[in-house]
Order: C-alpha cells, then sequence, then structure tokens
C-alpha cells in the first residue's frame, strides 16, 4: 500500500512539474518519462500481489469526513484493474511522448502542451477510485477523474468540435455522478456509515436494492458507454489527443465497469436473477447499437470510439451471466462468464489502445482523420499497417489473437444455459446469444472497411502520398500492446489464474470444482460441455495451412507476366484507380441500408446534374441517433421549458423566499420522520 501511495504521490507531483516547467522543452519528457514510470510500479505491484494471492491491505489517512478519515483498500479486484490502468498508462505515456513531440516540431512549439499537467492526474485519478474503500472517497475520486478527463479533452479547444463535446461530456459526467451519489446513499441506509464493510454486513434488500442496481447502472454505464447513455463518447473521445482517447477508451471504460462488479457482485450482497437480466438486456442492445454507429462513421477516431460502445456491450452481457448463474447457485458457470468479462476487460484495453495509436500515428502521417482521404498506408507507413493489422484482427475475435478468446469464452457461458432452471432465462439467453453472434460479424466487417479503407488501395489525397511512418516512440507505443494481443491470445490461461481468486470472492462460492481452469496451455470451461481451447496449436495449425496455402497458389499459379490497363470507370486523371475505387461510404452501404433504414432513419439523398450540365453528383448521407431523437433532445425540451417556469424564482420578494425555506425544512422533516425506522 505504501508503495502504491507513493507512485500516487509521483503522479501528482508530476503535474506539479508540469504546471512550474511547461514552456521548458525537457517538461515533456520529465512528465511522460514519470508518469511512466509511476504506472510501471503500479502496474508491476499488482502482477506481484495477484500472482502471490497477497491477502487484502487495508489503510486510513486522516483526511476526508471528519472523524472518519479516507479508507483505502486492495484486494483481488481491485489489484486486476489496478493492472490494467498501469499497464495503460506506460503504454500512452511512451505513445504520448512521441505524439506530442511530432505535433509540437510540426506547429514550431516547445513539446509541451495543456495535455502536460492533466495527463498525471488523470491516471492518479482512475487508481484512486480503485483504491477507495469508503463512499466519500470514491465519489471525490470519481469526480477528481472525471474533471481531470474533461480538462484533457478541452486541451484540443482550438478545434471547433471540441467545445460541444467536453460540454456534453460534463453534464454526462455530472448526471452519472448524481446516481452513484444516490446509489451510495440507498446502500449507506438510516445507518448512515459509507464504508464499505458496513455496506456488505447491512446489504440493502427489495426495493432499496432494486433501486441502487437502476442507480449504479446509469452511473456507472453513463461513464462506460451503455446505450442510450453512450451520445458523449463519440464526440469526447475523438475530440482528445490520441493517447488521452486510448485512456478514455481502453482504460477509464474499464474503471466503470470495475464498479459495477464491485457494487452488484460484492457490496449488495445475495443478487436476484432479473438484475443479471436487465444488464444482459442493456448490453445486447448496446453491443448491436455500437458496431451499428461504427458502421456509420467515416472519422477514424470516432469509429474506434463507437467500437467501443459494442465492447463494453459484450462485458456487460458477461457480467449479467454471471449474475444470473449466481443468483442460480450455479458458481462455477457464474465463474466462467465473470473471467470471460475481466478476460475481455483486458483485452479490449489492449486492442482499443493499439488502434487509437494507430490512429494517432495516422493523423501525425497525413493529418487527416477521414477515411475518405486515406488509402495505400501499407507501402508508406508499413510498421504501422502491420500493427494495425493486429489490432483489427484481434477487435475482430479472429483467432490466434485475444479477441477470439475473450468471446469464445463467453459463448462457454453461454452455452451453459440450460443448466438453469427457468425457461424464460433459457430462451432470453439464447437471443442474447444470438445478438453477440451478430455483433462479431458486424464488428468483422467494420474492422475489414477500416483497414481496407486507410491501408489499402491507392492514395486517396496528396496527405496519403506524401505520408510516412512515425517515429519510433510512437512504435514502441503501438508495439508493446500488439505483442501481448498475440501472447494472450495463444496463452490465455495465466492471465485468467491471476485474477482467478478475485473471481472466486465475486462469485462468492467458495471451493469449487476446478476442471473450469486447466493448468498452463489449455482452457477447458466446463466438464459440462467438451469444449477447450489451446493457443499454441491453434497459432500451428494457422501457420502450417498458410504455408501451404502460398505453395499451392505459387505452385498452381501462372507465372507469365501479364500487363493490361485497368479500367477506371470512365475516369482517365490524374489515377484512374484512386478515383474510382471503394470508399468508406460505399463499402458501408450495403450494411447502413439493411439496419439504417430502420434503426437510424438513414437516407440517402442523390443529386444528378443534367446532361451537359459540368456540376458534379452528390451523394449526402443523414441519419439520426435515435438516443437523441428520443431521449435527449425531448429531454432537453422539457429541461428548458421548466427553467423558463423557474425563472419566476428570482424575482420573489424576501417574504416568499421564507416561506419557501420553512416549507422546504417541514417537507425534509416529514422524509425523516418516514423513512427513519
Amino acid at each position: 500500500m505504501a508503495l502504491l501511495l507513493a507512485a500516487l504521490l509521483l503522479l501528482l507531483g508530476l503535474a506539479a512539474l508540469a504546471v512550474a516547467a511547461r514552456r521548458k522543452a525537457w517538461a515533456g519528457t520529465a512528465v511522460y518519462g514519470g508518469t511512466a514510470a509511476a504506472c510501471g510500479v503500479i502496474a508491476l505491484w499488482a502482477v506481484v500481489a495477484l500472482a502471490g494471492r497477497s491477502a487484502p491491505a487495508a489503510l486510513t489517512l486522516p483526511m476526508g469526513i471528519p472523524w472518519i478519515g479516507a479508507h483505502l483498500r486492495v484486494d483481488g479486484l481491485s489489484a486486476f484493474f489496478l493492472l490494467v490502468v498501469g499497464f495503460g498508462g506506460v503504454t500512452a505515456s511512451l505513445f504520448g511522448w512521441g505524439y506530442e513531440r511530432a505535433h509540437a516540431h510540426a506547429d514550431g512549439h516547445a513539446a509541451s502542451g495543456p495535455v502536460l499537467p492533466f495527463f498525471p492526474l488523470f491516471l492518479a485519478g482512475m487508481s484512486l477510485v480503485l483504491l477507495a474503500d469508503d463512499a466519500f472517497t470514491f465519489l471525490v475520486s470519481w469526480e477528481f477523474m472525471s474533471l481531470a478527463s474533461w480538462l484533457l479533452v478541452l486541451s484540443t479547444h482550438r478545434e471547433s468540435e471540441t467545445p460541444d463535446a467536453a460540454r456534453l461530456y460534463l453534464v454526462m459526467a455530472s448526471a452519472g455522478t448524481a446516481c452513484l451519489l444516490l446509489a451510495f446513499g440507498v446502500l449507506a441506509g438510516g445507518l448512515g456509515d459509507y464504508r464499505f464493510d458496513a455496506i456488505r454486513a447491512h446489504a440493502p434488500q427489495g426495493g432499496a436494492a432494486a433501486l441502487t442496481v437502476l442507480l449504479v447502472t446509469l452511473g456507472a454505464g453513463s461513464k462506460a458507454g451503455l446505450v442510450p447513455l453512450h451520445v458523449w463518447l463519440p464526440l469526447a473521445h475523438p475530440a482528445a489527443p490520441s493517447h488521452v482517447s486510448a485512456l478514455m477508451s481502453g482504460v477509464m471504460t474499464k474503471v466503470a465497469v470495475y464498479v459495477l462488479v464491485r457494487v452488484l457482485f460484492d457490496l449488495l450482497g445475495e443478487p436476484v436473477w432479473w438484475w443479471g437480466g436487465a444488464l444482459m438486456a442493456a448490453g445486447a442492445a448496446t453491443a448491436v447499437m455500437g458496431v451499428l454507429y461504427a458502421l456509420m462513421q467515416d472519422d477514424v477516431k470516432r469509429l474506434l470510439a463507437c467500437s467501443t460502445i459494442e465492447n463494453i456491450g459484450v462485458i456487460v452481457i458477461a457480467l449479467g451471466l454471471a449474475l444470473v448463474f449466481k443468483a442460480s447457485h450455479t458458481p462455477v458457470i457464474a465463474a466462467l462468464a465473470l473471467s470471460a468479462a475481466l478476460l475481455h476487460v483486458v483485452n479490449h484495453s489492449l486492442f482499443k489502445s493499439l488502434l487509437f495509436y494507430v490512429a494517432g500515428a495516422v493523423l501525425t502521417a497525413t493529418g487527416s482523420r477521414d477515411l475518405n482521404r486515406l488509402g495505400g498506408l501499407i507501402h508508406r507507413m508499413p510498421v504501422t499497417a502491420f500493427l494495425a493489422l493486429v489490432g483489427a484482427a484481434a477487435i475482430s475475435a479472429l483467432p490466434p489473437l485475444n479477441g477470439f478468446v475473450g468471446e469464445w469464452l463467453l459463448f462457454q457461458a453461454i452455452l451453459n444455459a440450460p443448466t438453469l432452471p427457468d425457461w424464460s432465462l433459457k430462451i432470453g439467453i439464447a437471443v442474447v446469444g444470438a445478438a453477440v453472434a451478430l455483433a462479431a460479424a458486424l464488428a468483422a466487417a467494420c474492422f475489414v472497411r477500416f483497414y481496407g479503407i486507410a491501408f489499402l488501395g491507392r492514395p486517396r489525397s496528396a496527405e496519403a502520398e506524401r505520408a510516412g511512418e512515425v517515429s519510433p516512440a510512437m512504435r514502441i507505443g503501438m508495439l508493446v500492446p500488439a505483442l501481448l494481443c498475440v501472447v494472450l491470445g495463444v496463452l490465455p490461461t495465466p492471465l485468467i489464474r491471476l485474477f482467478e481468486p478475485a473471481v472466486r470472492a465475486m462469485v462468492d462460492a467458495g471451493p469449487f470444482d476446478d476442471r473450469a481452469y486447466q493448468p498452463w496451455i489449455w482452457l477447458s470451461p466446463t466438464s459440462a460441455i467438451g469444449n477447450s481451447y489451446n493457443g499454441l496449436v491453434m497459432l500451428a495449425v494457422i501457420a502450417v495451412l498458410s504455408v501451404v496455402l502460398v505453395l499451392v497458389i505459387h505452385r498452381q499459379a501462372s507465372d507469365r507476366v501479364r500487363w493490361s490497363t485497368a479500367w477506371g470507370c470512365g475516369h482517365e486523371e490524374p489515377d484512374p484507380l484512386a478515383v474510382s475505387q471503394y470508399s468508406a461510404s460505399s463499402f458501408a452501404q450495403p450494411i447502413r441500408r439493411v439496419f439504417g433504414g430502420t434503426v437510424f432513419a438513414a437516407r440517402d439523398h442523390v443529386e444528378m446534374p443534367e446532361p451537359g450540365d459540368t456540376r458534379p453528383a452528390t451523394l449526402t448521407v443523414t441519419w439520426t441517433d435515435p438516443a437523441w431523437a428520443f431521449l435527449f433532445t425531448p429531454l432537453r425540451r422539457a429541461v428548458d421549458w421548466l427553467t423558463r417556469r423557474a425563472d419566476v424564482l428570482q424575482f420573489l420578494t424576501i417574504r416568499s423566499y421564507l416561506t419557501l425555506m420553512f416549507a422546504a425544512l417541514v417537507l425534509v422533516l416529514i422524509l425523516v420522520a418516514v423513512v427513519r425506522p
């Protein structure tokens, strides 16, 4: 615990250093290097604690609420998420150092900017959320994390889209915090003790527990990006610098997942099956809608941000499954589903951070995030293109990469639905499984589109034509998560072994059948279904088949060289193939017409000039997010109406104000008298 506090103090000190030496040329190197060191300490400590099965460590600091103090605690669950935060901070610091230097040199000023002071503060805030062991410390840390990330989004305030994105993010973050504040108030109950130990000992029941589930899902779901609370995410994540976007999408959303696990599996006691059913329904809608949002995007960073919504939906589905099996007293399958959720937490933090780094590298090399202005980058940025291929294959759940293992483990839990006693649950889980399969297929199409349009084909703009490889620091920042995507896909069992104690504690099963965790290279989830996964065998089979395929093609294909002019759809100058090749919009058009017409009210508007008219033909695509159309726009109008009506309150007399205060006091006393046991 002392080591963790020292690392957090170092992060706070680096923020102060960044403020003091912001204009110095060495400030960026010092802050990013120190942040990487502090996060490395946190990640290494977490690995040692998890591997050594360390007992929970607790500490009370003389600050916070008077006579109570700030309670900090580390157990297996918080140590696992500290590993995710620490490792994400290391790679983001390394990539961010190169990214900031490249953009600073391009702009002609020192390699430091408005990101520098808040970057270590953001990581410190996320770490403090995971360490908090009382509601007051948790909420202060949560707000600290939210404000630091909001300021990081505002660091690009000169861009036209940033102010609106930051404003929406602040509103959604404040609403989420309000829900969490009310949730902890319900958890504390009449005792008013906000320590997590006291909440565990007196967990609410019945309606109070149901209200807590609703409030926590709204509060943490708004930060994670659950539909329909996702509206800030496609705006705020792209507005931030790329290494900050990687932290927000790959790491901060996982802190929100931690809150769901901590409250629903730990603080609330024995669950009820419908908690998991509600989470599965929300997760299924989020997964399918998120990938459809991504398919509609032409902005690379916005596409990746919408893809995060889909992956959060998959994680929430796994959490819902775990709650259902835990409520049904099936601890082995509950542990399997929770393991799938935690494994996907790590997997998503790796490949989504990698893909945001790739987006930052592309933006640095071309100055554009528009897919329709990219193309041909595989020849100009070969290292980045290869690492992008690893990330795209991993997020598409292709074997033998880590994305496949996480979703495979989730499907093993789904296939165990027949063990449940309730037929409605069996049917519901089958529907959820179909939604996961649909989301996985659409995700593969989404990232075939992303990689094919951005890296293959011909350059679609002069910027893409002039692109070159990025700096070594940025390439190393991308290489590390790419390697882990491969390693965890081939050997996932050691990672599962690391968080096994946390899983056992959350499902509250005690000793159970250990066949769910086969040693070393074999992953055999349950004995009920005879499926197992061996990443090394999968890797060997794919390698052998690839070699055989290459040999067959070279042996059977003609070796004659044939030259001809490719048809360019009537275009001749300057490069007919660049003009006539598929664009991002044309690639997504079939899927947009299948799903978008009903879900997003998507419409294609074609303007075709008359023969002889030299004006170009235009195609305009319009679509509407149903969350805005059916929830937030009516809500905004209602708030505007109420504020106009409440505006008269500022013109009342002193007598009227005193009367209102007296009425409010009487109302509070009545509520206390009714609620008090």
